[in-house]
């Protein structure tokens, strides 16, 4: 069987869910012993994600081989547990810059280069490069970003057209996810937005073959006969999908609706039963989770939850793992500092401070590290969070009153975080230190013992390095190094001796969870919190 591509297409209004949708139904097909693989296509003109700010656009996920991504793809790889690469994110600015640098080579023959053939062209040979390799995959999933109607999303709709139409009946599958909204006051479910949806879709040559209609209510055989009427589509083609009380009971939601059975039956793939015994299991734990764990997240963006998604997801991974339900408490790093710490944390069970750039915040997240560090309150730091850990240990501990990280002040004559030897910063997009590293960590260290092996493999973006220079002095004052790259002898985890949990790592280990089998540095995290909690339930010690 060659493989398959099923297209995942919105409507009506934007987040609907379609890339929780997408990820769902390769939760199920994968779940079938099939081999499953996703993409994202956005039309919007940036190459990547990778220079925008987070509340334009929620967080930047960073895969193995590093490609900056839509945030989707961290759905992707969390459902299907698939590591994906850099193909697996196309959008409008990668295209259009592969179609004018090819024409600046004379690739055309001078030709007229336009959208039809040679940007549609580009697109569907992305997607295409998706069931290319040694490990050709069964089916590939590809969630069209936007809605349907916009403007800049019309060549990519496009080119699934031309590609519905080459790849021949049976071999690719289009699902259209739309919005069935229910009008309180009149008391009634409204079927009219998905119909026009549907007339939209139709009017660029493409007929969808399942509809998925989220709502807040069931709908009715009734309504879903009057949907199936109005949009052309056959009896068993119109699914619902309803809010859920858990973002990972989706994919048992629509394998209840027969989603899976119906996508297998016009693919032509039979004969495969659907075992979801380890997902429902973690379902199970997931909303068994009683008893809640506060963790403070003290962020620049944390208005946005999105920003820090793989962050929030990680924690909540590893609360299931430890049978707490995390309650994240958002701290805007902003509006803390030294006078009222103490007030904002003191209800936190654990601190963490994530990634980011810049030099807003940078003062309370400090104050956030030195609250956790002076009062034995467990504490994780993400790459960001670990470089202000050391200039903060440097300020408070070494002596060290003007020591900081280049980024912010690049005369500082204390610079313990600096930048990387030879970064080039004329171009801030795709200058830093992206995808997997290897991490030699120290026999004995907390790291070590999480992890159980002495050299792992983690996901990195960023640009500034612990300065070596003044790795013995923190060493002599407690702040050891517990992992190093050893290709670079680059810093990537520190740890603070006599605190029950201080850890800080160079790295993201937040993209590497995975509901059912939560990343050892978080579980490590959340159970040093848990027990802080136990011992004092309201989070600083006596």
């Amino acid at each position: 069987m060659g493989s398959k591509f099923i297209f995942v297409t919105g409507g009506v209004v934007s987040s609907l869910g379609k890339g929780i949708t997408a990820a769902s139904l390769g939760r199920l097909l994968k779940s079938r012993g099939l081999k499953v693989t996703m993409q994202k296509l956005d039309p919007y003109f940036n190459v990547d994600p990778g220079t925008m700010n987070p509340y334009q656009h929620g967080e930047v996920f960073v895969t193995d081989d590093g490609a900056e991504c839509d945030l989707d793809l961290g759905h992707y790889e969390r459902f299907i547990d698939e590591n994906l690469t850099r193909r697996a994110n196309v959008t409008s600015g990668r295209v259009y810059k592969a179609v004018i640098d090819r024409e600046r080579r004379g690739g055309y023959l001078g030709a007229t280069v336009q959208i039809i053939p040679h940007i549609t062209n580009e697109i569907k040979a992305n997607i295409l490069a998706m069931a290319e390799g040694a490990d050709k995959p069964d089916v590939v999933i590809i969630e069209a970003g936007g809605t349907v109607g916009d403007i800049e999303g019309l060549p990519f709709l496009e080119a699934i057209r031309q590609l519905r139409y080459e790849l021949g009946r049976g071999e690719t599958l289009l699902i259209h996810v739309t919005l069935v909204p229910y009008l309180k006051k009149a008391g009634e479910i409204k079927t009219k937005p998905t119909q026009h949806s549907v007339k939209e879709l139709g009017s660029l040559g493409l007929q969808p073959d399942i509809l998925l209609c989220r709502s807040e209510l069931p709908l009715s055989p009734e309504v879903r006969e009057k949907i199936g009427m109005f949009c052309s589509m056959p009896p068993g083609t119109v699914f619902q999908n309803l809010d859920a009380d858990t973002l990972y009971e989706i994919p048992l939601m629509l394998h209840r609706e027969g989603l899976d059975d119906k996508v297998c039956e016009l693919l032509g793939i039979s004969g495969l039963p659907c075992d979801l015994a380890n997902w429902e299991k973690t379902v199970r734990a997931d909303k068994g989770c009683r008893k809640s764990l506060r963790i403070a997240l003290v962020g620049k963006y944390v208005a946005l939850p999105d920003a820090y998604l793989s962050v929030a997801e990680a924690l909540r991974h590893a609360g299931i793992a430890s049978g707490r339900h995390i309650e994240i408490q958002w701290v805007k790093a902003e509006e803390l500092g030294g006078d009222n710490a103490a007030e904002v944390l003191s209800g936190a069970s654990g601190i963490l401070v994530p990634g980011g750039f810049g030099t807003r915040g940078l003062d309370g997240k400090m104050a956030a590290i030195r609250f956790a560090r002076e009062n034995g309150v467990p504490f994780l730091g993400l790459c960001l969070g670990m470089q202000m850990a050391v200039v903060e240990f440097a300020r408070h501990v070494l002596g060290l009153p003007l020591a900081d990280t280049a980024e912010v002040d690049p005369e500082t004559p204390d610079a313990v975080i600096h930048l990387m030897p030879d970064q080039d910063l004329d171009s801030l997009g795709g200058t830093m230190r992206l995808g997997a590293y290897d991490c030699a960590l120290r026999e004995g260290s907390i790291s070590s013992r999480a992890y159980g092996e002495q050299l792992i493999h983690e996901r990195h973006r960023h640009r500034y390095e612990f300065n070596n220079a003044y790795t013995r002095a923190f060493e002599e004052h407690g702040l050891r190094v517990s992992g190093r790259n050893p290709q670079r002898d680059l810093v990537e985890i520190v740890e603070l001796d006599g605190h029950p949990f201080f850890l800080a790592v160079q790295f993201h280990p937040e993209f590497k969870s995975r509901p059912d089998r939560p990343h050892p540095l978080f579980r490590a995290f959340i159970e040093a919190s848990k027990k802080l909690s136990e011992t004092q339930p309201a989070g600083l010690p006596a």
